[in-house]
């Protein structure tokens, strides 16, 4: 009796995971959690072969489509604020709230003055760094990981960008054409925020100052891109960058892939959180086991998902209280691919 009781529920559970509207949005959306992982392959088991080819070429296209509309936010530059007369007290440089939602936990970074934050590279040749790291050797107050990275296997010795990156408004490293688009999220020299498709080039002239490459923009010119959970490209831990009206720098970090404290979040979650908090433009960042959050003295306020602890990687968004003291030398200058070899360690 029970076996045939236990047959019936598992045919009825089939028919509905693969044959009801609800049940096949589940699926997807559970594929979409794999392909953000390094087991991808598991997604062809829910959705098979070529609904994974698919799915991934669909994401792609979607992304692509998010970066073009051109950004055209103002911000009140830091220096031509008015001094708040009626505040009690001056407004801090940085402020961390806990976030948390439907099977997620998180922290929310607010950074006041956008011209206080700059891109911080590894130190070392051919090998990442540790956004901890960081922030101990350069007396930072606050930093976040940042650009995404070439990554065999998911063990690659975060040593190569992918794209660009651009620090102190000049172009450190590139696999790209100064003229060929790509997505990138950056801060130009008077603080203001900049993602979306540019070429090197246009950023330049733009006055970029501190960039890296990733996607999609998930909110431009005030408004979110992405419509609802199903395209939110499936559940993990993220890193977001956005800025407010004020000029205010967000930086958005969930934790994920931890059942029992966070499980992670998609993009529409985190973009519904940034829009909650005044963003009027905002882009995602590296993810995954690269998400963290380090305060003042290298502590980890967040739970990154690794198994092996924090990650070693390339770039990482810093905050500091007087960044012009600060000297970010290019890692990357004079070496050749074989120097960038991002299996080798």
């Amino acid at each position: 009796m029970l076996a045939t009781v236990s047959l019936l529920l598992a045919a009825l559970f089939l028919a509905w995971f693969f044959l009801t509207p609800s049940g096949t949005s589940f699926r997807y959306r559970m594929a979409d959690t794999l392909i953000t992982t390094q087991h991808r392959h598991w997604a062809a088991y829910l959705v098979g072969e070529e609904g994974l080819k698919e799915r991934v070429a669909e994401y792609a296209k979607q992304f692509e489509e998010m970066g073009e509309e051109r950004d055209t936010h103002e911000i009140v530059a830091p220096s031509d604020k008015e001094p708040d007369e009626d505040a009690a007290k001056p407004v801090p440089l940085t402020d961390i709230e806990p976030i948390s939602g439907d099977g997620y936990k998180g922290y929310l970074l607010t950074v006041s003055d956008p011209t206080k934050v700059r891109l911080v590279v590894t130190s070392t040749k051919g090998k990442g760094e540790k956004v901890t790291s960081m922030v101990k050797r350069t007396g930072a107050i606050a930093g976040v990981n940042a650009g995404g990275f070439a990554d065999p296997n998911w063990q690659g010795n975060g040593f190569q960008p992918i794209g660009m990156v651009i620090s102190q408004g000049k172009v450190f490293y590139r696999d790209i054409g100064m003229d060929q688009n790509a997505q990138i999220v950056g801060i130009d020299k008077e603080g203001k925020m900049i993602a979306g498709r540019y070429t090197i080039n246009e950023l330049l002239e733009l006055g970029i100052s501190e960039a890296v490459s990733f996607s999609p923009r998930i909110i431009v010119n005030g408004k979110g891109l992405i419509k609802n959970h199903s395209q939110g490209w499936g559940i993990a831990p993220r890193t977001v960058m956005g800025q407010k009206e004020d000029g205010s720098i967000l930086f958005l970090t969930i934790d994920g892939r931890q059942p029992g404290y966070s499980i992670g979040a998609d993009l529409y979650d985190a973009q519904e959180i940034m829009l909650e908090h005044g963003a009027v433009i905002a882009a995602n960042l590296d993810g995954g086991s690269s998400t963290v959050l380090v305060t003042e003295g290298g502590e980890i306020a967040n739970k990154p998902s690794s198994t092996h602890g924090e990650r070693y990687l390339p770039t990482a968004w810093l905050v500091f209280d007087n960044p012009s003291s600060v000297t970010v030398n290019n890692i990357w200058a004079g070496l050749t691919a074989k120097d960038i070899d991002p299996s080798k360690w």
